[in-house]
Order: C-alpha cells, then structure tokens, then sequence
C-alpha cells in the first residue's frame, strides 16, 4: 500500500492534498486525463467549475472502479484548469471524494481545452491492492 507523507521541513498542505508519496506492491495503474463529459459526450455543467470538478473525479472513480479500484487508490493527480481561481473554490468538491491521507497533487492553469465549455483535465495514479486489482476487460 501507498505511504503518504508530509515532512515537518516543507509547509503544510493547506487543502486535500499529501506532499508525497511511497509506493507499495499494488498494481500502478496510470489514469488518462478525465473532462467533465457525460456518457454521451456532451460537457457536464458549462461555466459551472463545481459540477465540473465532480463530474470529472466521477469519471476517475469510475475508470478506477473497471479494474478494481477505488477513490481511495489514488496516488497523484495533476489538475489542468483554466480559471485557478475558480478551482480553488472547489475544495468542498475534491474532499468528498477524497479522505486523509491526500493524494499528491499539481494544479496547472491552462488557456483552453478541445471544447470551448471544459473548465478542467484532471489526470492521475493510483495503486490499486493486488487483491482487489481485475484485468480490464
């Protein structure tokens, strides 16, 4: 399993965040960047960067989910938005997802994505458990 850890000699994270990681034995398993898109393609929540930040870690937690994982599994994020402000204001969001201890994350602010609506790409790594770990389909 993952060791999550904050050293005393660098600041403390202020949000849903670790400052780094030790893997374990688990499967890695490296997670495509996720948009806020529906089943059928279409963006979830234009100008809303909340519902755009759930949609999105729904898609993560779903993509996990297909090989056994879970939330939890993740290791690192790296956030792609383009209004960081606005993505600041989403912690409530990010910590129903996500419980201590945080994945690692980066937060990048971008000018624009493939469609003009998408506010956020968030992509990751998580280690999903041996035991629960099921060859994709």
């Amino acid at each position: 399993m993952p060791r999550f850890f904050n050293p005393p000699t660098v600041w403390k994270p202020f949000s849903a965040f670790s400052m780094g990681v030790v893997q374990g034995d688990g499967r890695i398993v490296h997670l495509k960047g996720q948009v806020p898109l529906d089943l059928k393609g279409d963006v979830v929540g234009p100008g809303d960067m909340h519902a755009q930040v759930r949609k999105t870690l729904e898609n993560i937690r779903d993509t996990l989910a297909h090989v056994g994982g879970e939330i939890r599994d993740v290791i690192s994020l790296t956030h792609y938005v383009t209004d960081i402000r606005g993505f600041m204001g989403t912690r409530e969001v990010r910590e129903s997802f996500f419980k201590p201890p945080y994945p690692v994350t980066t937060t990048i602010q971008v000018s624009a994505f493939f469609h003009r609506d998408i506010m956020i790409e968030i992509t990751g790594i998580a280690e999903v458990p041996r035991e629960r770990f099921k060859e994709p389909a």
